[in-house]
């Protein structure tokens, strides 16, 4: 086990744990989160998939432990927006130079929504749009094309355009329950022990066998 390494897969070069290619101090992602992409390179993540990023908004994508992303999804942020109070959406910040306006004032040219903010062992399915500002709980799933516009609570299954609810993923009560375990935080030797427990979708078997 070794979350520091890109390809955790022999012979797969499709398939990397993401955190060890970013170089971007505004793009913060957990140990074993994955990503496949079976169109281009997938080390090439945040140019590709992370979209209108400027640093000069400071706004942030934070990703969790454990996360499954699929080939094609995307995190569009801030600065793909135009200013909406405006009287004209044409960005005239961004041509300071044309119209002599002051650089420092570039972000006014958007408006700025915040971070993207994504909890753990969530599953973001193929060519997914997270849109800026937008927080998704942990054990939340995406789904295929879905564009994502308004926060997630955990454990919730979401898809469509704009994305919504299809059904929670457990009962209320489990939800509570894997909350509380917050496995995703467990030392990875104990996570490799339980694994059978994790999966076997029971969270009342997975309490007793942790104590």
């Amino acid at each position: 086990m070794d979350s520091n390494k890109i390809y955790p897969r022999t012979n797969d070069k499709e398939t990397i744990y993401l955190k060890p290619v970013i170089t971007k101090p505004n793009i913060i992602v957990g140990d074993y989160t994955m990503y496949n992409d079976f169109v281009k390179d997938p080390t090439r993540f945040e140019k590709d998939n992370v979209i209108y990023h400027y640093p000069m908004n400071n706004d942030k994508l934070i990703i969790g432990k454990y996360w499954s992303i699929a080939c094609g999804a995307k995190f569009m942020f801030t600065s793909g927006n135009h200013k909406m109070a405006s009287l004209s959406t044409y960005p005239f910040p961004i041509f300071f130079e044309e119209w002599d306006l002051s650089e420092s004032n570039v972000t006014e040219a958007w408006d700025n929504k915040g971070d993207i903010v994504i909890g753990n062992d969530v599953w973001i399915s193929y060519e997914a749009v997270i849109m800026q500002g937008v927080h998704i709980g942990d054990g939340a799933i995406i789904g295929t094309r879905a564009v994502v516009t308004k926060d997630v609570p955990p454990y919730t299954i979401v898809g469509g355009i704009p994305a919504k609810e299809i059904k929670k993923r457990f009962t209320e009560d489990d939800i509570e329950k894997l909350m509380e375990l917050q496995w995703w935080n467990w030392d990875d030797e104990t996570v490799r022990k339980n694994i059978p427990y994790i999966m076997s979708g029971n969270i009342d078997l997975l309490e007793k066998v942790i104590g």
